[in-house]
This record gives C-alpha cells, structure tokens and sequence, in this order.
C-alpha cells in the first residue's frame, strides 16, 4: 500500500497581520513560524502518532518517511522543518530535507520511493502539482490550496502498486478556530 500524506508548513505571518514569525528561543527571525505555528508543530504529534491506535482505515497513519523543503536562498523559508521537527522526534524518524521548493518533480519520486506511510511539509502554492506529480494525474485534486489554511491534510492512498490514487482531506481540528470544512 502507498499512503503519501501532504500539509502545508505551520503558521506564518500573514501578508498585512500582527503576528511575527518568532525562532524556538523567542526571538523575531522572519523565515520560522509564529507562536501558534509553534503550538500547531507540537500539537501534530498526537494527530499524526496518537496515543491510542487509529481505527482501521482511517486515512492518517503515523508517517515512516518524513520529507520537508529544504531551505536555500532562493527559498530561506525553515516552517516546514520547525512544522515536522517534534513528530520526527516522537517517532525517530530522520527527516528527510533533500528537496527545496521549486524542486517538486524530484520530490514526488523520491516521496513514491519511501517507506509508506510517507508525510511531506512544503509550501502550500506548490502542494497541488506536488500531488498531480505523485499521482501522474489520475485523478481530480484541488487546484489550489487556500492561502488561510493551516489546518488540513492531503492524503493520496493506493491499495497496489501501479493501483488506482484515492484522494481525501483530512481537517486537522486541532484548534478551536481550524475549520472543519474544505473549501
């Protein structure tokens, strides 16, 4: 079975809000989260490894491959390292940082190559090819992904290899004010 589990990076400051991206010591570093992108990477754990096992054919799994975008100058950006850091702690899975925004053709191949169940951290402009990439566009995937959310989660499963791509959004409801809803 293949399960390629997709979310976009933790809290940021949004274009024209308050919020400042803060580093893990407190201090103002503009390519981290905010502090409730802080607190959404810590509350990750117990979504994607609960205490409890998840019943059979719930569409999350505790991940065995954890990718996330490397930071370089073209795209500094390290949310989506900070976003998966306690999860990758929790379950002692080296994360994976070999692919950069923009390189998204090489990281649906090496995301296809991995250890299933696989979860991947990027950007969210470019998760909706990510996912066409990953399921060579057999089947209908959102065209964007909404600019406000934080708080939802992309599952791409298939029973087979070579077998037919499922796909279904997960909302996280970890906080009072996520969203249940998709669009």
């Amino acid at each position: 079975m293949a399960k390629i589990m997709i979310i976009r990076h933790a809290e940021k400051p949004l274009d024209g809000g308050i919020e400042r991206a803060v580093s893990l010591d407190g201090f103002h570093a503009k390519h981290e989260l905010t502090v409730r992108g802080w607190q959404r990477a810590a509350a990750l754990v117990g979504f994607f490894a609960p205490v409890h096992p998840m019943p059979e054919g719930h569409p999350i799994a505790p991940p065995q491959t954890i990718f996330a975008s490397a930071a370089n100058i073209a795209s500094p950006s390290l949310r989506a390292q900070r976003t998966i850091e306690p999860l990758a702690l929790k379950l002692g899975v080296t994360v994976v940082t070999d692919h950069a925004e923009f390189e998204e053709t090489e990281l649906a191949a090496a995301a296809l190559a991995a250890a299933s169940p696989a979860l991947i951290v990027w950007h969210h402009h470019a998760i909706p090819a990510l996912a066409r990439r990953i399921t060579a566009s057999a089947i209908d995937i959102p065209p964007i992904w909404p600019d406000d959310r934080f708080d939802l989660v992309w599952v791409l499963d298939r029973a087979e290899p070579g077998g037919a791509w499922k796909f279904v959004q997960v909302a996280q409801q970890l906080f009072a004010q996520d969203r249940d809803e998709f669009a």
